[in-house]
């Protein structure tokens, strides 16, 4: 049994939360950089070298990229033969709480949604929890901006529906979304288990690097982007050819009389980070 310290956990996230907040992932800077080749409009290409452009100044100056540093979204794997010496959650939000302060990072964050009174810190983090073998903990870390969080949807589908329904309620879900969510943008797609399920898919598929390993969902992911990009929306919502840099979808089995699908909407930015302990 391996023991890993609070405190060394505290310190990771508090690391991650900056860096991710302050440095555009490689998967990101390489899709904008592309869409900068292949941006037809150039209204577009102009929006995308500036978007190229701020990025560069967050890393040099190591500040945000986005006024907008979101709300603390994890997703943590943790090995079957790993004991954390303290409390794991609280861990984490002490980690949060000392990266949003250290880095001068915005707190966004109320304590309840209708009283709306700001905790002041980031806190609490929303936490996914999953266990796998080994003695390693896994942190990804995806900061969330509301601007496209509140663009998100979730639909259950009877199974008789199919797939073609859920296509079209992905674009038609970017469609109605248009400049709000900052794009060009990455769009999440969960398909199946039930209603909870289905968007913490979609939430998860948006920290993907690659296309899903399945070919069937492998060619679903470039025909929905290829459908999106057709949209005309563009940059920021000036119109163009790059609506959106990229499509993941995950799946998970689901009851026979349903069919749940769930899109997760990202800016631009779209902020993640990995570390393993």
């Amino acid at each position: 049994m391996r023991i890993i310290p609070a405190d060394h956990i505290t310190e990771t996230v508090r690391d991650m939360c900056i860096n991710a907040n302050c440095l555009l992932p490689e998967d990101v800077q390489q899709a904008l950089c592309q869409a900068c080749k292949t941006e037809q409009s150039p209204t577009g290409r102009d929006i995308l070298d500036k978007i190229l452009q701020n990025a560069d100044i967050a890393r040099e100056k190591y500040m945000p990229i986005c006024q907008d540093t979101g709300m603390a979204v994890f997703f943590v794997e943790i090995g079957q033969d790993v004991h954390v010496e303290g409390n794991l959650t609280d861990a984490i939000n002490e980690g949060v709480r000392r990266g949003y302060s250290d880095g001068y990072l915005r707190k966004s964050i109320v304590s309840d949604p209708l009283e709306r009174k700001n905790t002041g810190d980031n806190t609490p983090a929303v936490i996914h929890y999953s266990f796998i073998q080994g003695d390693k903990i896994a942190l990804t870390l995806a900061p969330k901006g509301f601007g496209s969080e509140n663009m998100s949807a979730v639909h259950m589908f009877s199974p008789s529906e199919g797939v073609e329904a859920i296509k079209q309620f992905v674009v038609d879900t970017v469609d109605k979304a248009g400049a709000n969510p900052c794009p060009p943008i990455v769009v999440g797609v969960g398909i199946g288990g039930n209603l909870e399920k289905c968007a913490c898919l979609a939430k998860h598929a948006l920290t993907q690097t690659k296309p899903n390993p399945n070919p069937y969902y492998a060619e679903m992911e470039q025909e929905l982007l290829d459908r999106i990009n057709q949209l005309g929306i563009g940059p920021q919502g000036f119109g163009g050819t790059n609506t959106a840099l990229a499509v993941h979808i995950e799946t998970f089995p689901t009851h026979i009389a349903g069919l749940p699908a769930a899109v997760n909407i990202n800016c631009h930015v779209t902020r993640h980070v990995t570390e393993i302990i």
